[in-house]
């Protein structure tokens, strides 16, 4: 089940921040622009939909790909699962939820998300039952705070204060949990301790609304080029908080900082494996700093966690094209073709990728294959002589002399 790791309640976000970068592949067009009536093409749609929290438009191309294809069961009936849930869809969501799991069984990101319609349902007991399951491996950081919310809320207050404190542990940035501490402290007649758990809980709200404003400042300040000197930007700079550190790291990359960047992406990889935003960040550093064989690393994982994630693929494609690894990156491009084909970056790579393979191809007098390669050339660029240039040749070398002469008419016009 690797497609389905992508998603926390916070999708969309992540979705968000994956393409802040993006200089190798620009921003797919509207929504509305048309696109070919594929499933892969719905899919990739779908997964640009999320980027703007558009659920409503997400699901659809989600349930568009089904109807293409039900063998895209796990691919796209997860995130239209998700889709339906962030759009409290509750029933409609659990229905999804539901038909995966008797597919692919317990998979921990699917009873965590049914706990979640549980606790929406104010069903306790039985998310107590999904989330006990999930947080033996969990999916998402933020298991063990729903758990302990559950168990809070059936007034099973050792419990609550266990998973309450594992959360903290995992999130101690978030002002949810000290929250709900308060609560169990208040109950347990600790009032000191709820005192204190609902201050501190404060604190991170009041910080969290400060990041914004830093974030403001720090840009300003490193356009003034004062760089990792700036004194906002290291108000940013906390070696334990991924989210501060992608902020901080998507600043300075903005302003061509890569350097800096590069500490900051490090080491938010290393706090987030699972995180497609993370490695892509990381990744994508490397690539503007020509180091491609280090900008691999952290995409080979990250392919086969994600495999439909537009973005990921195209910048893999990117990176094993400068390797020269021109089959890989074919592959990968054509891939990141078929899931967003309105993205024009992304054509240009692959054109460039298939009129390669097919010059290696003539070379060898594979012309079969050569063919193959400089017709998809000439449809990823019809303006372009080169690709008929090339099988005007083929066609003479083959005795084909009538389609040769079309095509090298073709080549003449396209001058």
């Amino acid at each position: 089940m690797q497609c389905m790791c992508l998603f926390s309640r916070r999708a969309a976000v992540l979705a968000v921040s994956l393409g802040v970068l993006a200089v190798v592949c620009a921003d797919a067009q509207q929504a509305t622009a048309a696109k070919p009536d594929t499933a892969e093409a719905h899919l990739g749609a779908g997964y640009e939909a999320l980027k703007v929290e558009r659920y409503d438009l997400a699901a659809a191309e989600f349930k568009a790909a089904l109807a293409l294809d039900p063998a895209l069961m796990e691919r796209a009936g997860f995130p239209l699962a998700v889709s339906l849930f962030e759009m409290h869809q509750t029933a409609e969501a659990r229905s999804e939820f539901e038909t995966l799991r008797r597919k692919l069984g317990d998979h921990p990101n699917l009873l965590y998300y049914l706990g979640r319609l549980d606790i929406e349902e104010n069903n306790f007991k039985a998310a107590i039952a999904e989330l006990s399951k999930a947080a033996a491996d969990p999916p998402f950081p933020d298991t063990a705070y729903y758990l302990g919310f559950a168990f809070l809320k059936q007034r099973d207050l050792t419990a609550a204060e266990k998973w309450l404190n594992n959360a903290k542990q995992v999130l101690p940035q978030d002002s949810r949990v000290e929250f709900q501490l308060s609560k169990v402290y208040r109950e347990q007649g600790r009032t000191e301790e709820a005192s204190r758990a609902l201050a501190h809980s404060e604190e991170l709200r009041k910080r969290a609304e400060d990041e914004i404003t830093w974030r403001q400042d720090c840009a300003r300040e490193v356009d003034q080029g004062l760089r990792a000197e700036a004194p906002t930007c290291r108000k940013l700079f906390d070696q334990d908080n991924s989210d501060k550190l992608t902020s901080l790291g998507t600043i300075y990359g903005q302003h061509g900082d890569f350097d800096d960047a590069l500490t900051c992406f490090q080491r938010a990889a290393e706090l987030s494996p699972q995180s497609p935003q993370m490695q892509y960040n990381l990744a994508l550093t490397y690539y503007q700093m020509n180091q491609f064989e280090k900008a691999r690393v952290p995409l080979d994982g990250a392919i086969q966690r994600w495999p439909d994630l537009f973005q990921l693929n195209a910048l893999y494609g990117a990176v094993l094209a400068k390797l020269g690894q021109d089959m890989s990156a074919y592959q990968a491009l054509r891939h990141a073709h078929d899931l967003n084909p309105q993205d024009s970056g992304t054509a240009d790579m692959l054109y460039v990728a298939a009129l390669q393979l097919g010059r290696k191809a003539q070379e060898t007098r594979d012309y079969s294959h050569s063919l193959t390669y400089f017709r998809e050339a000439a449809r990823l660029r019809p303006a372009e002589p080169e690709p008929h240039r090339r099988m005007a040749d083929i066609y003479s070398l083959t005795a084909r002399a009538a389609e040769a002469a079309a095509e090298q008419q073709e080549a003449e016009r396209l001058k």
